[in-house]
This record gives C-alpha cells, structure tokens and sequence, in this order.
C-alpha cells in the first residue's frame, strides 16, 4: 500500500455527518469567530458537487440570496463545521449539477428523491 494512503487513513477522522450526494438540500452550521467571539451560523443551499476522497474531501453548496446566487465550498473534514443536517434528497442525473447556476425561478427546482 502506498505509504501516503497509509498516513492518510491512520489520521482519518470518523465524522457523524449524513450521507449526501449532489442535488441534496442540507443545512451547514459553521462555527465563525469574530475577534474574541465564536457564533454558529447555518449555511442552507443545494449541493452542487462534491469531490475527492477520505479526508481531503470536500462539497459545494449554492444558495439564492436575494437575486443574487451564493456558492460556499466546504471540507467534510473541517473542525469549524458544528453540523450538517439532511433537509431534502433530491432526484439528480448528473453528479455535478454546474447547470443550476444559469437557471432561476422555477427552472431551477429539483425533484424529491422517493424512497
């Protein structure tokens, strides 16, 4: 086994964060610190991608703030991440959903995964 995936997987952190996938609604609670305070703020928005692997891995999540479209990239791995809640599963082909950027309104609606 290459020895980089060996150190990798000794300082591999198990997380309690849900299982999610592209086209998924999630709401991140990201720890902000202003000069000597620490707040929680919750980032709400679909995830667009999410890539790499093990540690280094990371997701993209994109928001509509006002008119305005809102992109935040984040790694799993990140000790400012509190929590990340599942709020919807959505129905996706693609695994990287780049598309959504260009539509607004109603176009931009992803369908409910069933279970």
């Amino acid at each position: 086994m290459d020895l980089v995936k060996l150190v990798e997987k000794e300082f591999e952190v198990e997380s309690s964060h849900p299982k999610f996938s592209a086209g998924d609604t999630i709401t991140v609670s990201y720890k902000i610190k202003e000069g000597n305070k620490e707040r929680i703020q919750n980032f709400r928005g679909v995830v667009i991608q999410v890539r790499g692997r093990g540690n280094t891995r990371t997701f993209t999540i994109r928001k509509m703030s006002g008119n305005i479209g809102v992109e935040r990239i984040f790694p799993i791995s990140s000790p400012f991440i509190d929590s990340i809640e599942l709020n919807k599963r959505g129905s996706v082909r693609r695994k990287r959903i780049f598309y959504l950027r260009s539509l607004t309104g109603k176009k931009a609606r992803i369908k409910e995964r069933r279970f």
